[in-house]
């Protein structure tokens, strides 16, 4: 058989989903010598050893075996801890079902929800796994482009809901965002929690960069469902240990759930990856426990890379961006940009330097760069000087 015929045997969903424009950079900037790779969701901090130390204890000690398909007793029982301490309230360990990453906690929710012809609402810029992942089960993601407008990025509430259908299953926001770091207020949270609940289609949430949140009054997190919603109601919410505690080669996390959905999620678990390592789930414990410091430090970190990010990009003639106030991204405009993929190549050859392109994040993206700043200073420093200077060669061809 020819390779045209192999792929015509699969499914369409399969064969037709795009490349994620992320990967497709880190795959070719990964073989140039020298470069500084700012391209992926990750801060540059290996995983403590307090965390690491129990994970590597339980697997030298024999934790090989099966596991609890919803996650370990003592892991569920650290998440209900962990939220209490977060948000000031009392949470059930049976509503935390552990996955193998945040984006099993995402698929697990596509398919508890919404599967062929079934339609999400999703903002964008977003994340591209989320419509890969609806576009793969069969279901469509319905894209509503924000608005920069005036410095800001905003979400239209309005045109949110008018994208509403009767094929809608859920609303998917992810808040602080990726790409673009804006942060749902607590008054459009509670509009989204009301819409949905009178037209009866599900809250998809994504708070994995809740923490990281830089609001000018101490807060340390940014609004939440978690605040506004009962636990016992049509919400759904992804998140994971990657960000908060450096532990994204781990791939665990979590999915916040009603009760009444686990016996449906564990059969879920069980036909995707029939459950988490047990090892690695006892390092997660120890990060819920003992990390609280480590997040807070890495929380300032991110604070203060984001403020040289936006002091050098800032200076920089034709680009425009929002100052974020959430997760650890910079999105930035880039006036004649057409481009972003064939930019963000030539940025890797020219100046070894590698971003993540716009257009992957889908509508409204197009013609704008991400970098992750959560980087060592210097490195981070040295990465946009190198971007500056490409930036002052093209503006002096494009005069000469």
């Amino acid at each position: 058989m020819t390779p045209e015929q192999i792929l015509a045997a699969i499914t369409p969903e399969a064969r037709d989903e795009p490349d994620s424009g992320i990967v497709k950079a880190a795959m070719y900037g990964f073989t140039k010598q020298g470069i500084i790779a700012l391209w992926s969701g990750e801060g540059n901090l290996t995983t403590p050893e307090a965390f690491a130390r129990p994970a590597v204890e339980a697997l030298l000690g024999g934790e090989t075996f099966y596991t609890w398909q919803r996650g370990i007793p003592e892991l569920r029982d650290a998440l209900a801890r962990y939220h209490q301490r977060t948000f000031g309230r009392a949470f059930d360990s049976e509503n935390f079902f552990v996955t193998s990453g945040g984006m099993q906690a995402i698929q697990t929710i596509v398919q508890l929800v919404a599967g062929a012809g079934d339609e999400i609402v999703i903002p964008t810029p977003a994340w591209p796994n989320y419509a890969g992942a609806l576009r793969v089960s069969g279901a469509r993601p319905v894209e509503v482009p924000m608005a920069f407008q005036n410095g800001r990025w905003t979400l239209d509430l309005d045109r949110l809901f008018d994208a509403v259908t009767p094929r809608t299953r859920g609303i998917s926001l992810n808040s602080p965002s990726n790409p673009v770091g804006w942060t749902a207020s607590r008054d459009e949270l509670i509009a989204i929690r009301d819409f949905c609940r009178k037209h009866g289609i599900w809250i998809l949430g994504d708070e994995v960069y809740t923490r990281f949140y830089y609001g000018e009054n101490g807060e340390t997190h940014a609004p939440s469902f978690l605040e506004i919603c009962d636990d016992e109601e049509q919400l759904l919410l992804a998140n994971t240990f990657s960000k908060n505690w450096a532990m994204t080669g781990w791939r665990v996390g979590w999915l916040q759930a009603p009760r009444a959905l686990g016996p449906a999620i564990e059969r879920i678990i069980q036909v995707n990856s029939s459950g988490t390592p047990a090892f690695l789930q006892r390092g997660c414990v120890a990060a819920l426990d003992h990390g609280d410091q480590f997040l807070a430090d890495q929380v300032a970190m991110a604070r203060d890379r984001r403020d040289l990010a936006v002091s050098m990009l800032g200076n920089l003639p034709g680009i425009r961006f929002e100052v974020p106030i959430g997760a650890f991204y910079l999105f930035f405009a880039i006036e004649g940009l057409a481009d972003s993929a064939a930019t963000v190549h030539r940025l890797i050859d020219e100046a070894k330097v590698g971003f993540a392109p716009g257009s992957t994040f889908g509508p409204g993206g197009e013609g704008s760069l991400r970098i992750c700043y959560l980087k060592e200073r210097s490195t981070l420093e040295e990465a946009l000087q190198r971007f500056a200077n490409w930036m002052k060669v093209q503006a002096a061809r494009q005069s000469a």
